[in-house]
């Protein structure tokens, strides 16, 4: 039963109509790839590390290939191929392509079959390297439990690493669940992944896979210290999303922030490249056991939040889709949404009260992710303090899944310890009274809250009908999210997409969407 008196049989041909966008861009995505999708597959063979000049071996490999004429053949197929021909790991492939010592369009050329082959046991070692965190992650909720949800969720970006782990482990301390590790100021339009530790970082922290197992490292001592399992977070977004989506399978993160519009309409990163990257980002997250978060909140800092927010459902509903394409359950589906209406609208809490309790019924299985209020925070910390106690009243009362806690200096600076300790203890104080406020409390028939809830899900459905027709790249055109246009040919990385050749095959995909899930 819906206490919103939601009409199921709408909610069903609105995920139908989300299906049917996310199949066309299925179909767009099933035929091409990208340099930041090979250079994934180059990783998940095991090719790590830099040459003199601190360039990715990675990237060296990719970059060799295209130079070549060489890249819809794919690098999975040339570097099996350059195994058959000299017995050596991709590793050392790449080491001798970095110091110019082998040319693989001079290498004979074997059958697929051969290729596939030759290429298996490093498949496997890597299928085997993620399936075994999966366990270690298992083991250690078993073994410590873990934080109630709405889990509490925090942030780190001091720009250096050793400083990110000192102030996490506090948090933790403190009561967080979940720390994200916010990425330094424009990593997400580097199309290479920095390699290393890093202390110096504008707005946060580089995205590095020795950074991330620092941070993993961390948590897993302070969890043991705490008696439970504090989930770690990076951002699989950007020009390199496939290739973090890997690291972080890698180093047992536990979320991704995961979603190609958001990097669409807030990076303007081409929207055919990062479409095709987020695919095997989500195959890698799907079978990784990480839970996807999706950029929806963002929508509400451009455009209005009481005016729009059918554009959320409409995103979420069409995120879905594409993620169960990508073998993703909806139980690592993290979807958004957030706390963004005017704090002046008359009832402004009643409307958020209705699209928090729409989002849940609609999508009951996954631990939504709920954003605090930051674009009407204004420094007055006092008010702010007030704004967040709100934000935190309505996820208590409609289950949400992961609770991004807002900050009552938002506007101000890069919150202090004790600013975090401040919003850990108004969540924390807000969800022990309230605990059970949403199974006690029933919304009036054709209330405010009711027809509020009604009115965006009709609203949802017309914006999916218009954008079956157009199809997803037309509808990002034209604006329909978050009231930013972006061309379907513009923005970054275009030149990074080729359609696949006759050889061209991806190892890890049918793998993963097939091998066992511990």
């Amino acid at each position: 039963m819906s206490k919103l008196g939601l009409d199921f049989k709408k909610v069903e041909y609105a995920r139908g109509l989300a299906k049917k966008i996310a199949e066309d861009v299925q179909n767009f995505v099933d035929k091409r790839s990208t340099v930041s999708v090979e250079r994934t597959i180059c990783r998940l063979l095991g090719i790590d590390g830099i040459d003199e000049n601190e360039v990715p071996l990675p990237n060296i490999v990719v970059d060799h290939i295209k130079e070549k004429g060489l890249l819809e053949q794919g690098a999975a197929f040339l570097l099996g191929n350059a195994i058959i021909e000299t017995g050596l790991a991709p590793q050392e492939i790449a080491e001798k392509i970095a110091k110019e010592e082998m040319d693989l369009s001079k290498i004979k050329v074997h059958s697929i079959e051969k290729v596939q082959e030759a290429l298996t046991p490093f498949v496997d070692s890597m299928i085997k390297r993620i399936q075994d965190n999966r366990r270690k992650r298992n083991e250690y909720l078993e073994k410590l439990g873990e934080g109630p949800q709405p889990y509490l969720y925090v942030i780190v970006a001091t720009g250096n690493i050793y400083e990110d782990v000192i102030q996490a482990q506090a948090a933790a301390r403190q009561g967080a669940d979940i720390i994200a590790v916010i990425r330094t100021t424009g990593q997400s339009l580097l199309d290479y992944v920095p390699y290393g530790p890093t202390t110096e970082g504008f707005g946060g922290t580089m995205a590095t896979q020795e950074n991330f197992r620092i941070m993993r490292k961390a948590l897993d001592e302070v969890g043991e210290e705490v008696g439970r399992y504090i989930r770690l977070v990076n951002y699989a977004s950007g020009l390199c999303m496939p290739e973090i989506s890997a690291m972080g399978a890698m180093e047992r993160l536990d979320v991704m922030l995961n979603d190609a519009l958001y990097g669409i309409l807030f990076r303007d990163i081409n929207m055919k490249r990062t479409i095709i990257d987020q695919y095997f980002s989500r195959v890698i997250n799907g079978f990784s056991g990480i839970i996807i978060n999706t950029g929806e909140d963002n929508y509400l800092t451009t455009a209005d939040a009481y005016e729009e927010a059918h554009t959320v459902l409409t995103s979420d509903l069409i995120n879905e889709q594409l993620a169960l394409m990508a073998g993703i359950p909806e139980e690592q589906m993290g979807l958004g949404h957030a706390f963004e209406m005017n704090p002046d609208l008359t009832n402004g809490f009643l409307y958020e009260l209705a699209q928090a309790q729409m989002l849940r019924e609609i999508f009951p299985k996954a631990p939504l992710k709920y954003m605090p209020p930051t674009k009407y925070m204004t420094g007055n910390i006092f008010k702010g303090h007030v704004q967040d106690a709100l934000f935190n009243v309505v996820s208590i009362w409609t289950h949400q899944g992961i609770q991004l806690l807002g900050m009552l200096t938002e506007a101000i600076h890069t919150p202090f310890m004790s600013d975090r300790y401040l919003s850990i203890e108004n969540a924390r104080y807000i969800f022990n009274n309230l605990k059970n406020i949403g199974d006690e409390i029933e919304f009036k028939k054709d209330g405010i809250i009711q027809k509020r809830a009604q009115q965006v899900l009709d609203e949802s459905i017309e914006l999916l009908e218009k954008m079956v027709h157009d199809g997803l790249f037309v509808s990002l055109s034209k604006g329909t999210f978050a009231n930013i246009k972006r061309p379907i040919d513009g923005g970054k990385g275009l030149d990074g997409v080729f359609e696949k050749g006759k050889n061209y095959f991806n190892p890890f995909i049918k793998k993963m969407l097939e091998a066992e899930r511990p």
